[in-house]
């Protein structure tokens, strides 16, 4: 898959306090980025507690559930589009069918 934008990831985690996120978020790019997913069944074998929320978004839980990634995935196209990356208090404060 080609995921659109790794900076977002790098911006997350080179912020102070959450540089403990850096090896997960790296980990999880370099799965999708080799990924050729097809549907959600494709993405929970790679991710099994991912979430679909509606309107093409999908919820990754990060280090064990502290942080969470919600991206649009546009399967035809093959690309994947971070459209929020936090921690789950911040999570809790988006609406992330709309985001």
């Amino acid at each position: 898959m080609r995921i659109v934008s790794h900076r977002k990831l790098r911006e997350f985690y080179e912020s102070r306090g959450r540089e403990d996120a850096k090896v997960a978020l790296e980990r999880w790019y370099q799965i999708v980025e080799e990924a050729q997913w097809a549907n959600l069944s494709d993405i929970k074998t790679d991710f099994p507690s991912v979430d679909y929320v509606g309107n093409q978004r999908y919820v990754f839980n990060i280090k064990r559930n502290k942080y969470r990634l919600v991206v649009v995935v546009k399967f035809r196209m093959g690309y994947v589009f971070i459209r929020f990356v936090g921690t789950h208090a911040e999570y809790d404060r988006i609406n992330c069918a709309t985001i």
